[in-house]
């Protein structure tokens, strides 16, 4: 799907998400009423603990872990990995201009909106159209999803435990979206729809209400770009941007922690989403009793977004991040060689506990290593690397899967975990603070 300490710098104020190019545009632009103030003084009046707008980006990343959980839940429903890495690569792509371009609460508004398209289109749609769902699917979460990452690592107040807040409710919507869908698709069918036709239109109620949560948090930041400028400014503040861009892509602390998260969780979306297809195939287990397995895997992320952003805080989070590595490793051994059906139960669900941190915790050390004016584009390029990592790892082990069989599963996971820690490594270490 972390933990940022509060006093980054005494001078060091929370960073505006579209910040990029904004002076020289300022410098050019008309005075206009209070919805035009500079984003700066926007987020200088932003209170220190903005309940209602993290309450809506905490929704945001429920509705991803919902429809990820649902449609990753069981192997025998498509899942189209290949439109879902496209989203995300055009997402990087021009995450960078819309930056410029846009408010944040315009961009975090097309992200919902794009994904009410993707819900929308999958009750009656055939399988092209199906799958072309998921690029708009991705690409929404891609805006969304990236930009309240650096909303929230940007607060004043104990960010670290937003940030883990946030991504724990991606866990908490992977989690129970599953037993939701898999309650309503073997509920008795009063309407002549079929089972899993009636999930789709749960998850089309969650996307409107999560439209609905955007336009009410983030209302004073919908409206501060509309009124355009002259293309001469926009020509400017594009150029601007790719130039920032392609200046931050030699940045070597970006690849390495975009390699991290590309391939942590391409092992953790890969050891969840195939258990159930090993166990069955190998272990011979009935999918009955090991069905339910993976809402094992997905209640430990939850449990570790929940009880280890703190821990990991103390103890140093680089540090920490390199321990859980290691517990995922071996407990992905002992999944792999040892037969029980129950003994790899456990241990999935303390993979999914372990790795829980990865993810919030590698966004709070981002936000240290870069300065604040190329946040919002180096956040939002290793949150979008990060799930095509988690999209395409579980297509390349199924293709593999169909020629030397569904085994090759547990070495792939391993190895995964193992070159993420020894990425992990070798990223930049920041300075310790005091909270």
């Amino acid at each position: 799907m972390s933990t940022t300490q509060t006093a980054i710098t005494e001078a060091a104020q929370p960073y505006p998400l579209t910040e990029l190019g904004r002076e020289s545009m300022v410098r050019d632009s008309e005075p206009s009423p209070e919805q035009q103030l500079p984003e700066s003084e926007a987020v200088d009046r932003e209170p220190s603990t903005p309940f209602l707008k993290l309450i809506v980006a905490g929704y945001s990343f429920f509705c991803a872990g919902v429809s990820d959980g649902t449609y990753m839940r069981n192997y025998s429903i498509f899942y189209p990995y290949g439109t879902t890495f496209a989203g995300w690569l055009l997402a990087a792509v021009t995450n960078p201009i819309l930056t410029a371009q846009l408010t944040l609460g315009q961009l975090l508004l097309i992200g919902a909106v794009l994904q009410l398209i993707a819900q929308a289109l999958r009750p009656w749609s055939p399988l092209a159209v199906f799958c072309a769902s998921f690029l708009f699917q991705s690409l929404g979460m891609a805006y969304q999803d990236a930009h309240s990452n650096t909303f929230v690592s940007n607060l004043k107040n104990v960010p670290h435990r937003w940030l883990s807040f946030i991504h724990a409710c991606y866990a908490l919507g992977t989690f129970i979206g599953p037993l939701i869908a898999t309650a309503i698709a073997n509920s008795p069918n009063s309407l002549a729809i079929d089972g899993w036709k009636r999930v789709y239109f749960v998850l089309l109620g969650v996307s409107v209400l999560n439209i609905a949560g955007v336009i009410l948090a983030f209302r004073d930041t919908l409206y501060g770009r509309l009124h355009a400028e002259n293309e001469h400014h926009d020509n400017k503040r594009n150029r601007l941007a790719l130039i920032a861009m392609a200046k931050l892509l030699k940045s070597r602390k970006l690849w390495l922690l975009s390699l991290f998260y590309f391939f942590e969780l391409g092992a953790t979306f890969t050891a969840g989403g195939w258990v159930v297809e090993f166990l069955t195939t190998v272990r011979g287990g009935k999918l009955s009793n090991v069905g339910y397995i993976p809402t094992g895997f997905y209640g430990g992320l939850l449990a570790g977004r929940l009880l280890l952003p703190e821990p990991t805080f103390r103890f140093g989070e680089q540090r920490m991040i390199l321990v859980y590595s290691a517990a995922c490793a071996a407990l992905q051994l002992i999944f792999w060689l040892q037969p029980s059906i129950i003994g790899s139960a456990i241990a999935l669900s303390f993979i999914g506990f372990f790795s829980g941190p990865f993810f919030a915790t590698g966004m709070s050390v981002a936000s240290k290593l870069f300065p604040r004016e190329s946040q919002p584009a180096a956040l939002g390029f290793i949150f979008v690397l990060a799930q095509a990592g988690g999209a395409i790892f579980p297509s390349i082990t199924g293709l593999i899967a169909t020629s030397a069989g569904v085994a090759v599963l547990q070495p792939i996971v391993l190895v995964l975990f193992i070159v993420g820690g020894v990425i992990w490594w070798l990223v930049p270490k920041v300075p310790s603070r005091d909270e």
